[in-house]
């Protein structure tokens, strides 16, 4: 029986992952220069640093790079803050499972002002009892640090805990500390739908699948 929830945010509760993935391009755009094709794979493996010099090395923009990693940084909290939307299905995910009296924390790589100001603008931060996040944490999700304090928080073991995520490599590094795992299908973000379905417990194309199993 599950006895707390843990959510990943973007790709599973928040439709956040077109923006990381067209970050680069998007920056390009708004200074009115055309985008390279495959640049998106380019940066792909980059960190934002890296990212912003390879724009300032291989395109005519005015801005040095770190005014360009700057630009990029306010355009993706602006995105948060303003745009992102929820992933169809996720109020009443989080709805139906309040109403069973589960409590929930989030698990996030994004940082915490980031998503904070979109869950509330969104109507779901109250829902959690707690937000983790990698970088407070101090080790990113190929740990199973932030499902363990997470779980700890909501006060429920591993084995009574569900994991929510859209990643392969963060859902087997939260089956593996024993959590039930639920995969969770994301247009822009895993691309080995197959290995994340096998992976998982319970697999979902759309998050209304997963309100009726709690």
């Amino acid at each position: 029986m599950t006895k707390g929830a843990i959510f990943d945010l973007d790709g599973v509760l928040l439709d956040s992952m077109g923006i990381w993935n067209d970050l680069g391009a998007r920056y390009l755009r708004s200074r009115g220069l055309r985008p390279e094709p495959g640049l998106n794979e380019i940066l792909f493996s980059m960190s934002m640093e890296q990212g912003a010099e390879y724009l300032h090395t291989h395109y005519p923009l005015a801005q040095s790079a770190a005014e360009i990693e700057a630009g990029i940084e306010t355009m993706l909290r602006d995105f948060y803050y303003n745009e992102v939307p929820a992933k169809p299905g996720a109020a009443a995910l989080l709805a139906a499972l309040a109403a069973k009296g589960i409590p929930m924390a989030a698990a996030t790589s994004s940082p915490r002002g980031h998503v904070t100001h979109a869950l509330q603008r969104l109507g779901l931060l109250g829902y959690f009892a707690q937000i983790f996040t990698t970088g407070e944490v101090g080790v990113s999700k190929h740990e199973p640090t932030i499902y363990l304090l997470a779980a700890q928080a909501l006060g429920s073991a591993p084995g009574e805990t569900t994991v929510f995520e859209d990643s392969l490599y963060a859902l087997k590094t939260a089956k593996a500390a024993g959590f039930y795992t639920v995969g969770v299908y994301d247009a822009d973000g895993e691309s080995d739908q197959a290995g994340l379905k096998a992976a998982a417990d319970l697999y979902v194309k759309e998050l209304g699948e997963a309100a009726g199993r709690w």
